[in-house]
């Protein structure tokens, strides 16, 4: 391709890009399931229409489920059909203190966009389309069908996608602006479960905020006797109004073993004072001092994906039970049925019935496959990066859903990422050289 044309043509497109970003980005798109006739509330219905009206006016042929749950724009003609799957719904923007402006309301501050999904993935979605949209501005001959693939409920259950494979045609090829460059070749198998126990300890709290985050922290009754546990243990915390912050270090459930799991630390400090509980045993016995939960599953990992990550991410003990609420990332090459199998042997030695949440199966896409040699060689001839090469990853993304399926992009090398977190942003140069790679992508397709 004419790259000079193609990215003078880009300059050109990129305000209106920013415009139309703005007018999804402003839409808060969480899940509220309020009982309105949306699956997932009224904003995120506005959020697809949104982005639906804005491909009509790129010249897209396009289409929304009459239930809600996914909308789809297409361009071009022929058999192969190359599918580009984002997603429109965010995760709430948490303490809104933390935020430096309002997270619905786009600003752009010395070269980056901040908003609630500007990385993850309003932004990531739309810069693929204008990528295309350049493109086809500069008279290119578009020898296949795309079509972007817009989903509704990313950021919690799934229950988007599976309605679009009942009912559409499923792409040849594809892929998901969803992550990071250059590309993910390998995403774990994904487990939420809960085990659930008898409350015998008298006890009564909770704690964590999503199974899929380590928790930060754990705000708890305040006694003489835990402050001096922390202490010997030489535990983070705050006290503050009568209660004790115990303090952690939030990160994916995908990488636990890299953040401080403040329900953990609690459990671990009661067990010491005496204060036993199932849930307490459980923790202390099996996660203290374990990167990977080695007492349950024993070594588990592989070459292409590494270990297994657990992950404690929420806690509950009413008057009647005791809850965990846990993620794990399975690699690739094991039997998901066999570690739950593990999972519930061992669980029931403490008291526990394990009931599985969500699951997400792996996948494993061959590094010599056309899909990966293809999207490997845009993103090599446009940065000049040779270095940077496919990985795997406990994340998961739509890639999963369907198959010959990859995540590339849009976060370069070297980049932070920023999604879930407060001040979300992206560097405006850099989606500038994510979009240059999907034009170069949709180039190499073509042949």
């Amino acid at each position: 391709m004419n790259d000079k044309i193609y990215y003078d043509k880009l300059e050109g497109n990129f305000p209106k890009f920013l415009k139309d970003l703005d007018r999804v980005i402003s839409i808060p798109s969480y899940l509220q399931e309020d009982n309105s006739k949306y699956p997932f509330g009224e904003n995120i219905q506005k959020a697809l229409e949104e982005m639906i009206t804005i491909c009509k006016e790129l010249g897209f042929r396009t289409y929304i489920d009459p239930q809600g749950y996914y909308g789809y724009a297409e361009i071009g003609n022929g058999d192969k059909l190359v599918g580009v799957l984002g997603h429109l719904d965010v995760v709430p923007p948490g303490d809104l203190s933390k935020w430096e402006n309002d997270p619905f309301k786009p600003v752009v501050k010395d070269g980056k966009y901040y908003g609630r999904g500007a990385q993850d993935d309003k932004g990531p979605t739309l810069a693929a389309i204008y990528a295309l949209k350049t493109l086809l501005d500069c008279g290119f001959e578009l020898k296949y069908r795309v079509r972007f693939i817009f989903g509704t409920d990313e950021e919690n259950l799934w229950r988007d996608m599976p309605k679009y494979v009942e009912k559409e045609e499923m792409p040849t090829i594809g892929f998901t602006p969803d992550s990071k460059f250059p590309l993910i070749y390998s995403e774990k198998g994904l487990l939420q479960c809960k085990l659930i126990a008898k409350n015998e300890s008298g006890l009564v709290f909770k704690g964590g905020d999503a199974m899929n985050s380590v928790p930060s922290n754990m705000i708890v009754p305040k006694s003489d006797e835990l402050v001096e546990m922390l202490k010997e243990l030489n535990y983070e915390f705050k006290e503050k109004d009568g209660k004790i912050e115990i303090v952690g270090k939030s990160v994916h459930a995908q990488v636990a073993e890299t953040g401080i799991n403040a329900i953990n630390r609690y459990m671990y400090a009661l067990t010491k004072l005496g204060k036993e509980s199932k849930s307490g045993r459980f923790i202390t016995e099996n996660l203290i001092g374990y990167d990977f939960a080695e007492p349950i599953f024993g070594v588990v990992k592989d070459e292409h994906s590494g270990e297994l990550k657990f992950n404690v991410g929420k806690i509950e003990f009413t008057e009647e039970n005791e809850i965990l609420g846990i993620d794990m990332r399975i690699p690739v090459t094991y039997d998901k049925e066999k570690i739950v199998e593990v999972l519930t042997k061992k669980a029931k030695e403490y008291g526990f019935e394990y009931a599985q949440h969500d699951y997400l199966k792996s996948i494993y896409v061959p590094l010599d496959s056309e899909l990966i040699t293809t999207l490997m060689s845009a993103y090599q001839e446009i940065t000049g990066d040779m270095e940077s090469q496919p990985v795997a990853s406990g994340g998961a993304t739509y890639a999963r859903a369907m198959n010959n399926c990859v995540a590339f992009g849009c976060v370069l090398p070297g980049s932070p990422k920023t999604e879930h977190q407060p001040n979300e942003y992206i560097i405006l140069d850099d989606m500038k050289k994510a979009m240059k790679i999907y034009m170069k992508a949709f180039e190499k397709f073509n042949k």
